[in-house]
């Protein structure tokens, strides 16, 4: 399928240039996340979503799409095409052209978008952005795009917001296990790719992740970092991953020689630095104690590579997380069971005390999970290593699409909503506030201004012209250009994930 910008639009949303009042000059409209009663989330959870994507979406899809499938393009061309989805989905001459010809021969986009700085983190209620247009008579161009401003902006910023959440997790329990602070962005790892809704977002959540976490298996969130937000992996840490099995490898050499397969891995293979190997495919307990046993000096002989490292990470791949990375309770006592994984690899290979008398693994061995892991899970396991004495620094968790597929629009509530509008030149406050709703759903009046209060972002409505001009909203995009650039740096800086 070839993208065709002007059918990014939800069907209703084609008439509804003959339903506005006559004489309506101006549209202005916000993007908001409205409540988090469905987000994943810690309990403590201040109600505040990590503001992120808008700069990749006004390049890719208000720029570069728009300008590829429509201004770019002849206009017979583009009209016709219109025209026939016009009549085929909604009846012929239900929906003529004539707005469609004048946005062409305009040449470009008459939006308006001021946006918060990314990388913010946003009190709910409070708008990330707000459009209107600038040209009298495309009033209708401001909500036609909201189906496509929302569909490519709420999960950028829900999974934004998870992977926030997870970094909080991991860096509470670095500070209270004495782990090592460099390594909490390497703690989240993500894995979601082939579970995502297509590779284009795969690439849009991998750099949501991306805001705090440079752990990733997503070679598309590096490009989108790359391309949109001015990252260049060859003079900063943007993201990476390393060598890893999966199980078709390990298998194809049969149950009788997974060891000499994984002794081959990381002594002719990969030598030095770190290599990780999924060790569930036929007995991960017996991996966990004769495997490792047998492979003690060839893991030990490793050498570190240019960054120091060394280490041999194993993966299990099935069962209760919890159980298999703590232990089993209901397991036979002194079982490898009833030890989980991180003590099996402590009894084999020992390690050091933190700064809080935490047992930190020997850094040529490490663990890392990522099947089905979700915030819960992973708080749950963090909190039992540390009750049995061990520090956070000894697991990577891999969040895959379980977490960053499993949320909707609905997670944060996000809306594109309009509150103001010109008819004839006298402005009008627009508001929704319907009665049968619990007040979710209740909007802002007038236009808007946003200002930072401490470490709040506060939301002012029922503005005057020159009050909505001021504040923490700044332009960013105005007719067809983008007039301010976000870098991931940036991002990161904001946000305070890589201090």
């Amino acid at each position: 399928m070839k993208l065709f910008a002007p059918h990014a639009a939800d069907a209703y949303k084609a008439g509804h240039l003959r339903q506005y009042t006559p004489g309506t000059e101006v549209v202005y409209s916000n993007f908001t996340a409205r409540g988090a009663k469905l987000a994943t989330k810690l309990p403590d959870f201040d109600n505040k979503a990590v503001w992120i994507g808008l700069h990749g979406v006004l390049q890719w899809m208000l720029r570069d799409l728009w300008n590829e499938t429509f201004f770019s393009q002849p206009k017979a061309q583009v009209l016709g095409r219109f025209q026939r989805r016009m009549d085929y989905a909604l009846g012929p001459g239900a929906v003529d052209t004539k707005h469609m010809g004048a946005l062409h021969d305009l040449g470009y986009l008459p939006l308006h978008i001021r946006a918060l700085p990314e990388g913010s983190r946003v009190n709910l209620r409070v708008p990330f952005y707000t459009v209107s247009n600038t040209h009298p008579a495309f009033y209708w161009l401001t909500n036609y795009v909201e189906s496509q401003l929302s569909a490519e902006s709420w999960k950028t910023i829900t999974n934004a917001t998870i992977a926030y959440e997870f970094w909080r997790l991991f860096h509470r329990y670095c500070e209270k296990t004495g782990g090592i602070a460099d390594f909490v962005r390497w703690q989240g790892h993500d894995f979601s790719m082939r579970g995502m809704s297509g590779i284009h977002d795969s690439a849009q959540s991998g750099f949501a992740h991306l805001s705090c976490f440079t752990g990733t298996d997503c070679f598309l969130a590096l490009d989108f970092a790359e391309d949109y937000y001015g990252a260049d992996a060859s003079q900063e840490s943007v993201g990476g991953s390393v060598p890893a099995t999966e199980h078709s490898v390990v298998t194809m050499e049969g149950p009788d020689n997974e060891l000499p397969f994984v002794r081959r891995l990381i002594t002719e293979l990969y030598p030095r630095g770190v290599v990780s190997s999924v060790s569930d495919s036929y007995d991960f307990w017996w991996m966990m104690t004769e495997g490792i046993k047998a492979l003690h000096g060839d893991i030990m002989a490793r050498q570190p590579d240019m960054f120091g490292l060394q280490k041999t990470v194993f993966r299990p791949d099935s069962g209760d997380p919890v159980l298999i990375v703590c232990g089993d309770p209901g397991a036979p006592q002194g079982s490898p069971e009833s030890k989980g994984a991180i003590r099996c690899l402590w009894d084999e290979f020992g390690g050091t005390k933190t700064s809080t008398g935490h047992k930190l693994l020997d850094p040529h061995v490490g663990l890392i999970y990522g099947d089905a892991i979700t915030l819960e899970r992973a708080a749950t396991i963090l909190e039992r290593l540390d009750a049995q004495g061990f520090c956070s620094s000894n697991i990577v968790f891999g969040i895959g699409s379980y977490t960053y597929q499993h949320g909707t629009r609905d997670s944060l509530g996000h809306a594109y909503k309009s509150t103001y509008g010109r008819v004839n030149g006298v402005p009008r406050e627009i508001f929704k506030d319907p009665k049968t709703d619990s007040g979710v759903k209740r909007s802002a009046k007038g236009l808007l201004r946003v200002e930072k209060h401490g470490d709040d972002f506060v939301l002012f409505d029922q503005q005057t012209t020159e009050q909505a001009a001021r504040g923490e909203l700044n332009t960013v995009f105005v007719d067809g250009r983008i007039t301010h650039h976000e870098t991931l740096a940036g991002v990161r800086s904001r946000l305070g994930t890589f201090k």
